[in-house]
């Protein structure tokens, strides 16, 4: 497929960016996303205290990959940096509900339900990049070490190595504290808590969620 590169502009082609982001919604359902929305970036709702999720119970990602926490972007400096943007693409993937229970017997299915979440965002940040919204980055759904590299064993990337999946790997939603389960209350969307704890047979809705924030 052909890319179309608009010229650098200073204004980033602001003229342009809601037909821009109109058509990233439609790109990512048509990428297999259940809904999508765009959203102002003021109410994209960060705390610190998603992260602290990581740590308490400890995740068993925590601190062996370069895109969770303590290695990635904290909430405090992702707060610095979005009072910087406007507007955002947020999607969600539904799956199974058994999917999102941790069991052995749906493992595959789950990676490659983030997987696909990890592919539309790679592909929105693209799209966004070469339509002149060069500052434009995105958030995927899990642990990338898990998702990509669950087989290896270790991250390349944070020993300061090259990484394996440079241009899909990235940090999730969550391990920059952004609240995903508030995101999709605030937009009317289905969402319950759903742990280890809870039977497959028992979960109300399945879903992953990703974001690219535009400009």
């Amino acid at each position: 497929m052909s890319i179309t590169q608009r010229k650098i502009e200073v204004d980033m082609y602001r003229s342009e960016l809601q037909a821009d982001l109109s058509r990233y919604l439609e790109t990512a359902l048509g990428l297999g996303a259940s809904r999508a929305a765009v959203v102002p970036v003021t109410d994209i709702p960060l705390d610190d205290r998603v992260v602290l999720k990581c740590r308490i119970p400890r995740c068993s990602g925590y601190g062996i990959s370069a895109n969770c926490p303590p290695n990635t972007v904290a909430p405090a400096e992702m707060r610095e940096i979005l009072a910087n943007y406007e507007w955002s693409v947020f999607f969600s993937l539904d799956v199974d509900p058994a999917v999102i229970v941790r069991d052995r017997a749906t493992v595959v299915e789950r990676l490659t339900a983030q997987q696909q979440v990890f592919d539309v965002v790679a592909d929105l940040e693209s799209k966004a990049f070469y339509d002149g919204h060069y500052m434009a980055f995105g958030l995927g759904a899990g642990s990338c070490r898990h998702t990509y590299c669950s087989q290896t064993n270790d991250c390349m990337a944070v020993k300061g190595e090259r990484c394996r999946h440079p241009l899909k790997a990235r940090p999730s939603m969550e391990a920059v504290g952004i609240d995903v389960f508030r995101m999709m209350a605030q937009l009317g969307w289905e969402v319950y808590p759903t742990g280890s704890a809870i039977k497959a047979a028992e979960a109300q809705c399945g879903k992953f969620c990703g974001i690219v924030v535009v400009q």
